[in-house]
C-alpha cells in the first residue's frame, strides 16, 4: 500500500526495510527501478504528468527529504520515516558486498564515476563494480549496450531528476539489471568530490541547510520548497485527507 502525499505515492518503510526490499528486488526477476523522491519532486511532478507517470511506475518509491515527513504529519497520516537515498544505497551496497552482485554506476562528470568505484570498494570489501560511465553522453543505446554487456545486477542512475527516472523507466529492460536506482548527486559524495552534511545535520533532518550554507547559490531553489508544506495544509483543510492505496 502506498501513501499518496500530494499526487506521489510513497512507500511507508524505515531505512531498513527499505535496504531489504533493494535487495529482494535485485534478485528478483525481471527490470525493477526505485526513485528517491524529495520535495522539488512533488512540485515537479505537479506541473510534468509524465515525471509524475515515471514516479508512480517505480517498484520503489522512498521518502527522501525532510520536507516530504512533515507534509504527510501534516496531511494525518505519517510515514515511518525519512529514507535519504544515499543511506539507502550504502545499505545495499553492503548488502551487495556480502552477495557477490555487480554493481554499475552512472552519472556525474568524466572521472566522478571512477573514484567513486574505487572508494566505494575499499569501503565494502568484495564489492563489484562491473563498470562505470560519466553522465555526459548523446545516445543512450551505447550505455545500455555496456551495462548489458558488464552483466550488472544494479545500477546507480546518478543524472539528475527528472533525467534519471525518464531514463530508468526507458532504458532499463533494456540493460538486462534487474534493478536500477535513481540517486541524483550521490556519485559526487562517494567519490568525495562534494562532502555530505555532518551527522548532526543528518540527524536533524538538516542536510538542506548545510548544503545552503555551502553553495548559497540555491537559495532559488530551497525558497520553493516550504510550497510543499503549504500544498498540504491546504489539503488538509479542504478535507483531502492523506490516503493509502
Amino acid at each position: 500500500m502506498r501513501t499518496d502525499i500530494l499526487g506521489v505515492g510513497f512507500d511507508g518503510l524505515t531505512l531498513e526495510e527499505a535496504a531489504q526490499a533493494g535487495a529482494a528486488l535485485a534478485e528478483a526477476e525481471g527490470f525493477h527501478y526505485a526513485v528517491t523522491p524529495n520535495p522539488e519532486f512533488i512540485l515537479a511532478a505537479r506541473k510534468d504528468p509524465a515525471f509524475s507517470k515515471a514516479l508512480a511506475g517505480a517498484d520503489l518509491v522512498l521518502a527522501d527529504g525532510v520536507g516530504v515527513i512533515y507534509a504527510a504529519r501534516i496531511l494525518g497520516r505519517p510515514l515511518k520515516g525519512r529514507v535519504p537515498g544515499i543511506d539507502f544505497a550504502q545499505r545495499l551496497v553492503a548488502w551487495m558486498a556480502g552477495h557477490g552482485k555487480r554493481l554499475f554506476l552512472l552519472g556525474a562528470k568524466p572521472g566522478v564515476a571512477e573514484l567513486a568505484a574505487a572508494n566505494l570498494k575499499a569501503a565494502y570489501p568484495g564489492l563489484i563494480v562491473c563498470g562505470t560511465h560519466d553522465g555526459y553522453f548523446q545516445e543512450d543505446a551505447p550505455v545500455v549496450e555496456a551495462i548489458r554487456q558488464s552483466a550488472a545486477d544494479v545500477v546507480f542512475v546518478c543524472l539528475g531528476a527528472p533525467k534519471q527516472e525518464f531514463w530508468m523507466a526507458k532504458n532499463g529492460p533494456a540493460s538486462g539489471a534487474r534493478l536500477m536506482v535513481g540517486l541524483g548527486g550521490s556519485l559526487d559524495v562517494f567519490a568525495g568530490v562534494v562532502d555530505r552534511a555532518p551527522k548532526g545535520f543528518q540527524k536533524l533532518g538538516l542536510e538542506w541547510l548545510y548544503r545552503l550554507m555551502k553553495e548559497p547559490r540555491r537559495i532559488g531553489r530551497m525558497a520553493k520548497l516550504p510550497l510543499v508544506l503549504i500544498y498540504a495544509l491546504g489539503d488538509r483543510l479542504g478535507g483531502k485527507r492523506h490516503e493509502s492505496r
